[in-house]
Formats: C-alpha cells, sequence, structure tokens
C-alpha cells in the first residue's frame, strides 16, 4: 500500500516479498508524501520514527566534493567520488605502483562505462592463489566503492609495514572491482540495475580464474552483516561450520577494536531467503570461501553513511576482511 506511493521508496529489506511481520522497515519518503505516509501508517496503528528529517542535507554533503580534483585534498578516501573520479584514482595508482599493481579492462558496460579491475600483488614471483572483491553491484550504496578504493590504498601504503597486508600480497593476488555496475552508479538514486555485459565480464572473469581463486567477497550495505552461503536456500553449505567460525571470528575482532556489532552467519538464516546472491554463485563454482559484507550503519544513515564516516566503515570491514583471509591462508598452506 505505501509503496504504492511513487515518491515513497523501500530501503530495507530489499524487496516488499521480504518484509516480515514484526520486524523494522525502512522507508525514503520524500517531502511531498510525508503527510500521506504518516496518515496511512497511523491509521492502520503502525508504530513508526523518524530516523532523517533532512535527507537531501546528506546527499549534499556526500556530493560536495563531487567535482573536486582527486589529487587537490589530503582526505582522498575519505569522501565519495564520481565514477571519473574513480577512474583517474586506479589510472594513478596503476602508474605510481607499476611494481604492484595491474590495470585491467574486463569489459565495459550497458553504456560503454569501462569495467576496470585491479590487480594487487607483493615484490615476489607468481604465486597460484588469490582473491577477489568486488564493490559497487548497487548504485546506491556509495560506501561499498569507497572500501574498495581504501582497501588498495591500505594495501599499498603498509606492504611490508603491516604484517597481516604483507602476508596476504606475498602469498596471493588480489583482484578488486571497484565499480560492477558504472552505469547505476553514474545515476546514483536511480534504480538502475547491472545489466548483462557487467554480469558476464566478471563471470568470465572468476570462470576463468576460478581454479586460483580462493576468497571471494562482495560489499554491500547497509546493516552490518558477515554472510555466507547459501542465500536462497536454508540447505546448509558442506563447510557451513567452517565458514561460519571464520565470520564470528571476524564480527569479534571488529567488536573489540572498533566496538560495533556485526551479525553473521548464512544468508538465509541471518536475514531472509533471497536468490541471486554473489557469493552463492561464487560459491557454486567453486571458491569455498565465499563472503558478502554488508557495512555500515543499521538504519540511522543507511544508505546516507556520511563522508565523516567512511574512514570507520572502512576501517571496520578491513578487519573483517584481513582475520578471515589470514585464517584461510592458515588452512591452505
Amino acid at each position: 500500500m505505501l509503496l504504492h506511493i511513487r515518491t515513497t521508496v523501500l530501503w530495507q529489506p530489499a524487496s516488499p516479498s521480504h518484509i516480515i511481520a514484526n520486524t523494522p522497515v525502512h522507508l525514503y519518503v520524500q517531502s511531498s508524501s510525508i503527510t500521506q505516509v504518516t496518515e496511512l501508517l497511523n491509521t492502520h496503528s503502525f508504530s513508526f520514527s523518524v530516523l532523517l528529517e533532512n535527507t537531501q542535507d546528506l546527499i549534499q554533503e556526500q556530493t560536495r566534493n563531487i567535482t573536486t580534483d582527486p589529487r587537490s585534498s589530503g582526505k582522498t578516501y575519505e569522501r565519495y567520488h564520481s565514477l571519473e573520479d574513480i577512474y583517474y584514482l586506479l589510472n594513478n595508482t596503476n602508474h605510481e605502483h607499476p611494481d604492484m599493481t595491474k590495470l585491467i579492462l574486463i569489459g565495459s558496460s550497458f553504456e560503454k562505462n569501462p569495467l576496470y579491475l585491479l590487480k594487487l600483488s607483493g615484490r615476489r614471483g607468481p604465486v597460484d592463489k588469490a582473491m577477489w572483491i568486488d564493490c559497487g553491484i548497487h548504485a546506491r550504496e556509495w560506501i561499498s566503492p569507497a572500501f574498495c578504493l581504501w582497501f588498495i590504498k591500505y594495501a599499498l601504503t603498509f606492504y611490508k609495514e603491516s604484517p597481516e597486508i604483507t602476508t596476504m600480497l606475498d602469498k596471493m593476488d588480489i583482484y578488486i572491482l571497484p565499480v560492477l555496475n558504472p552505469d547505476g552508479y553514474k545515476y546514483t538514486w536511480t534504480t538502475y540495475p547491472e545489466s548483462e555485459p557487467e554480469v558476464q565480464a566478471v563471470t568470465k572473469f572468476l570462470r576463468a580464474h576460478k581454479n586460483s581463486i580462493k576468497l571471494y567477497f562482495s560489499m554491500h550495505s547497509y546493516s552490518q552483516m558477515l554472510l555466507f552461503p547459501y542465500s536462497y536456500t536454508h540447505e546448509q553449505i558442506p563447510n557451513h561450520s567452517e565458514l561460519y567460525h571464520l565470520v564470528q571470528e571476524a564480527s569479534i575482532k571488529i567488536r573489540r577494536h572498533y566496538k560495533n556489532l556485526y551479525s553473521y552467519g548464512s544468508g538465509a538464516k541471518t536475514i531472509y531467503l533471497a536468490p541471486g546472491g554473489s557469493d552463492d554463485w561464487a560459491y557454486d563454482q567453486g571458491i569455498l570461501y565465499s563472503f558478502t559484507f554488508e557495512l555500515q550503519d543499521r538504519g540511522r544513515y543507511g544508505f546516507l553513511l556520511p563522508p565523516n564516516l567512511i574512514s570507520s566503515a572502512c576501517n571496520e570491514a578491513l578487519a573483517g576482511v584481513k582475520t578471515i583471509v589470514m585464517r584461510v591462508l592458515e588452512k591452505l598452506q
């Protein structure tokens, strides 16, 4: 009923079919419909509260520096970037670190935006293991591409300084796709889906490298969850217990260092049954350590996470990724 109002958008859960009685639902309501929506809620005796009264201020804060040259700020990775800025940062990173990076064009989108993949490697010879991180599948999840950029900067900055990142880069290649859905990201705040060319390019690359890729991470927002397959069925995967303990340890690490709570478990049991999860697909391709991370927050800001929370959100996700990867590397020795 509420969703029939054109200016009302469901934020959580992802689909009306996933709404469960006595659980919270997050709606984005334009100012022109507030009276109509509140009257409907009151008429049907729904309890509700307003989390954000003026979302326009947050949107303006997110895009305030969107046309700024990314070279002009010392806090490049603590703000959101346009698609063009992200491409610039990837090319610049590849130029500055030719011994550790390789920029790979794996395809293009429906609107011919390039799909750039950055390969990170330690200063060593070839290895037979790799991991994958993709971001920006869903256009409105701006914190997701921000994390991929954050991870790249962190890895290159702390290689040979951080024991964890050094081990990761010395023992495997890391493939990072900062924006899987460039068309949607470019036209953010629409419901532009990832189109067939993007999906084909990614699946082709993963299939071609599935023997070496041992870990798969897909970064999303929001709700602060560390998930693993399956999401489309309640059936447990053969190594369910192993992955459960990995995300449990990662959640504990985040809680200990950043005082923030992340739920964890299989997608179907932690959230709801949902087909189409990329970690489910990756797992069924033989990548047995496949995960989906839902980054900050739990609903206070939702998809409008302010730029001043980018660093905390990315550091939490980074802690989770490092914890899982280090454990998996121990298992693969």
